[in-house]
């Protein structure tokens, strides 16, 4: 057997450099590249084999760690999970800031290899520079929180041990069920330390995606249990756009008169103007999603994990009859809800169910025309809240409106948290797929800077839009340095609100005052935080870092900068000031979160009631 004598670092970039993946035949190599800040724990070891031995590995330098790994999982995301980054980081504080992106990875179902620097494995010089020295087990360090948010974790402790590691690695990732965040540790002494490699271990390594299809039995369930039934709704989740399902879904629905709901994830699945498309479904869902949903007998869940956002925390159907059909690749995601499960590839699960019910004579039972008039009806709401006049200022809903209407139709937008994800998830008018990027398994706050850097590298050539709160952003903006080193361009639309006002709305909601959510002054009389707003000039900020920068008061501004800002060749914000608690809400949903049952405050006391009430109509599934 032939070897090659390499370290450990230089063994995992060449085998990382020699992965692709192949869907429908056409194939992909997996491992673009390589994100990463150094520190000790890595700099030496998996550094130095990025600087002399990265082969076609990109290297990107990163700004902030988690910001880095968000960029990485919007890349995969955007690419459908066909192409990934590594991210490297030395050991201790370096790793731990990826943990919360890893998370968000692996909720949303997306792969990212984290690649931490680690305690020397010989622990000659214990202890190192940011090591715990955990008492009660020495074996632990810094890198066992990614335990629980990883769905695969290995500490590489000889060199060796890299071969199986590494090929679970990729197993994972690569599997559409099971993938996410994938964590390798790897101990500073052990990346440096070499070890004789069995040529073969780097060979072109292809990993076949192949389609999953459905087993005959039980799309026959399937079939079976839509006999009778006349008002089915479809929920299109993220795993619709994944499997590239949307000619499906559109054929699927159009068949049979199915109306069809979108999920965060699974928003742009079919055009906003379709007939079929009755808009956002659950907490933050459209009136006439969430009136189909109260009314269905049948829900076909399509790459969807029914979220509590989704299912409007299982009070969103309100029929005693209803059923569920249940299409996922992930056999974890496919049971829920009590369904029947179809574990397979949307396309073909979507492919199958439609040739059987065809077979059948299947059609909905819905009356000529209603379905059009709840998705008149909406429009007609849209409407009114994209020209929504405000009296102390700029609505927030007029200047989503203004944005709809003025940036193109192929342009991606990026958003995670605060209110604009439910304005955003109502109100926007998606035309192509791939065009909504929204990452609201962990609605992680400082997604959106980065995540729109990570979508600007997938999609070099679309516009691609950062909408932000102002509380998000002033969490985590920094990646728009990498951006410009970079030379991939995106634009930030900040939405300053003054605080986090999402989470003040939802307190105000349920008898709280308002406490602790808006950015103000601390009084001098009271001690609290109730002075005047801060004012942050936001634009000032971002000039500072090299972006161009805007600032749009009047709907009429904002549309001037939003087309200066496509002329602008580096990346740009906008400033837009917005009066709180200008968003929407309602429209036949709600969203259960623990209220006191033992307050000082009556609101919060008849709050309490409320929320006992609504969890009485919540189905137990």
């Amino acid at each position: 057997m032939s070897t090659i004598r390499l370290t450990m670092a230089q063994a995992l970039l060449r085998f990382l450099d020699q992965q692709y993946v192949s869907v429908d035949g056409q194939e992909t190599k997996f491992v673009r590249g390589v994100m990463g800040i150094f520190g000790h724990g890595n700099v030496t070891g998996l550094g130095e084999a990025l600087e002399r031995s990265a082969g076609d590995l990109t290297y990107i330098q990163g700004k902030n760690e988690q910001g880095m790994v968000h960029a990485a999982a919007a890349y995969a995301k955007q690419q459908n999970r066909r192409q990934i980054y590594a991210c490297t980081t030395s050991i201790g504080p370096g790793a731990l800031n990826m943990v919360t992106a890893a998370a968000t990875a692996t909720v949303n179902r997306i792969p990212v290899l984290l690649l931490p620097g680690d305690n020397f494995a010989s622990r000659q010089p214990d202890p190192v520079l940011q090591q715990l020295e955990v008492v009660g087990d020495y074996t632990v360090s810094a890198t066992d929180p990614f335990k629980s948010v990883s769905k695969y974790w290995d500490r590489i402790v000889r060199p060796e041990q890299l071969i199986s590691a590494a090929i679970q690695a990729m197993r994972v990732l690569t599997d559409p069920a099971e993938t996410g965040a994938v964590t390798l540790a790897l101990p500073q002494d052990v990346q440096a330390e070499a070890y004789d490699y069995p040529e073969a271990f780097f060979d072109k390594k292809v990993h076949y995606l192949d389609r999953r299809p459905p087993a005959r039995e039980a799309v026959n369930r399937a079939v079976a249990s839509m006999v009778g039934k006349q008002r089915p709704l479809i929920i299109a989740g993220g795993g619709v756009l994944y499997a590239d399902a949307t000619k499906e879904l559109m054929e699927f629905a159009a068949a049979f008169g199915i109306p069809v709901a979108e999920t965060q994830a699974g928003k742009s699945s079919l055009p906003w103007n379709h007939p079929l498309n009755v808009g956002a479904i659950g907490v933050t869902g459209a009136l006439a999603a969430n009136v189909l949903a109260k009314q269905a007998d049948l829900i076909i869940g399509v790459g969807t994990r029914y979220s509590d956002f989704t299912t409007a925390s299982k009070s969103a159907f309100a029929n005693p009859k209803v059923q569920f059909i249940n299409i996922n690749v992930s056999g974890f995601d496919s049971s829920k809800m009590s369904g029947i499960s179809i574990t397979a590839d949307a396309k073909e699960a979507l492919s199958a169910l439609k040739d059987a019910l065809t077979a059948q004579h299947y059609v909905s039972g819905y009356e000529t025309g209603y379905i059009g008039s709840l998705k008149a009806e909406w429009d007609g709401e849209v409407d009114r809240l994209y020209n929504a006049e405000c009296e102390e200022g700029f609505a927030q809903t007029r200047a989503l409106g203004v944005i709809n209407q003025t940036i193109d139709p192929s342009a991606v937008i990026v958003c995670a948290a605060g209110s604009l994800p439910g304005d955003l998830h109502r109100l926007w008018r998606s035309t192509e797929p791939k065009t909504y990027h929204m990452e609201y398994g962990f609605s992680c706050m400082g997604y959106e800077v980065s995540g729109a850097f990570g979508a600007a590298l997938a999609e070099p050539n679309r516009e691609v839009y950062a909408v932000v709160g102002d509380g998000s952003y002033l969490m985590l903006h920094s990646e728009m340095v990498t951006s410009l080193q970079e030379g991939r361009k995106f634009t930030v639309l900040l939405f300053d609100n003054h605080g986090f006002q999402c989470i003040h709305n939802l307190q105000r909601g349920h008898g709280s005052d308002g406490f602790g959510n808006e950015f103000r002054y601390r009084e001098a009389a009271t001690g609290k935080l109730t002075g005047e707003y801060m004012p942050i000039d936001f634009a000032a900020h971002a000039r500072s870092l090299g972006v161009k920068a805007y600032k749009a008061n009047t709907p009429e501004e904002l549309k001037e900068a939003l087309l200066k800002a496509k002329e602008e060749t580096v990346t740009t914000l906008i400033e837009i000031p917005v009066v709180p608690g200008t968003n929407t809400q309602g429209y036949e949903s709600w969203w259960q979160v623990g209220v006191p049952e033992v307050s000082e405050s009556e609101k919060v006391i008849a709050a309490h009631e409320e929320m006992k009430k609504n969890i009485q109509m919540a189905k137990p599934i």
